[in-house]
């Protein structure tokens, strides 16, 4: 009888062990805290961390907004994950009951598009520039399996959802009693830059298309960049939320640090390329000047170098 009690604990304690050894689930995502700020009546936005995406951070490191009127919302940006996305939703329920009529994208990074899905539903209109669905279909699959390594089941049920509404020039939507301005942009940030503009209070939306802080990212022309920033200045506005960094500032003056950074990278590529440097060389040393007035230089400002130069050593002398 002591023998089999003996054999069965030995078994039992064996099976723990293995067990033991079975990887178990991760650890459960804690639910992310979002903060939405009323910038002037019926203007909200989020600010996103200045950061790469990450699990931790659920992806969320762009800035958000919506916009209410007297009959409907519109969403501008939705977050960097479905996880953000539904802490954007339930945060905007606290404020408003209104149905959400537009989910505005300004462009198809990640960061900005990987929400969408929390907003999807009857009587939602996806809204874009006329590039994004191509971009989005071009680039959505890839984004999805190289932030997976990085954010984990922070990324569960993230779907890419393509907009329906496209942009071309400029358009306005309306919310009942208050339009919204939008513009879609030449090349710049991306090949699918667009701006909101609300008219009643001011406030414009820049999306990726202005940089405070965080170093601007080139992924579609350097050239184009300064041009638009150029052209944005224009617009008239009272503040502006940018796609990254504090979230409000006064307009147009907040385009000044970019635009410095984006006229000395190009200056000094030209430069570079004039002198017949390699684009190793050259990308090591142009801008380099900028790097105290940035933060996450290291991790995109090379990258820019390189498209930058690309891009310039075709320019005709």
């Amino acid at each position: 009888m002591l023998n089999k009690i003996n054999i069965l604990y030995r078994a039992a304690a064996c099976a723990a062990l293995l067990l033991s050894l079975v990887p178990g689930p991760s650890p459960l995502l804690a639910q992310p805290s979002f903060t939405l700020t009323e910038l002037a009546p019926g203007v909200f936005a989020h600010q996103g961390e200045t950061s790469l995406m990450t699990r931790e951070n659920f992806g969320g490191i762009a800035n958000l907004g919506a916009v209410v009127g007297d009959d409907s919302v519109a969403v501008i940006d939705t977050g960097g994950s479905l996880i953000q996305g539904k802490a954007f939703l339930a945060a905007l329920r606290e404020k408003t009951q209104k149905p959400v009529r537009y989910v505005i994208n300004t462009h198809a990074h990640p960061d900005h598009v990987f929400g969408n899905g929390a907003f999807e539903g009857p009587g939602t209109v996806f809204v874009g520039h006329k590039n994004l669905p191509r971009a989005l279909a071009a680039r959505g699959a890839h984004y999805l399996a190289s932030f997976r390594e990085a954010m984990g089941d922070a990324l569960d049920g993230v779907t890419i959802i393509s907009p329906t509404m496209l942009v071309s020039d400029s358009s306005t939507l309306d919310l009942g009693g208050r339009s919204l301005i939008l513009q879609a942009w030449r090349t710049a940030h991306t090949d699918s830059d667009l701006t909101v503009l609300d008219p009643a209070s001011g406030t414009l939306f820049a999306g990726d298309l202005l940089f405070l802080q965080h170093v601007p990212v080139v992924d579609g022309s350097l050239l184009g960049f300064l041009d638009v920033a150029e052209k944005l200045s224009t617009i008239k506005a009272e503040r502006v939320v940018p796609g990254h960094g504090p979230l409000v500032a006064p307009w147009p003056k907040a385009l000044d640090d970019e635009r410095n950074y984006l006229t000395r990278l190009t200056a000094d590529l030209r430069a570079a390329i004039k002198k017949g440097e390699s684009v190793t060389d050259a990308t090591k040393a142009a801008g380099a000047s900028e790097q105290g007035k940035w933060r996450l230089f290291e991790n995109y400002h090379a990258r820019n170098a390189t498209a930058g130069f690309a891009e310039l050593e075709w320019e005709t002398p």
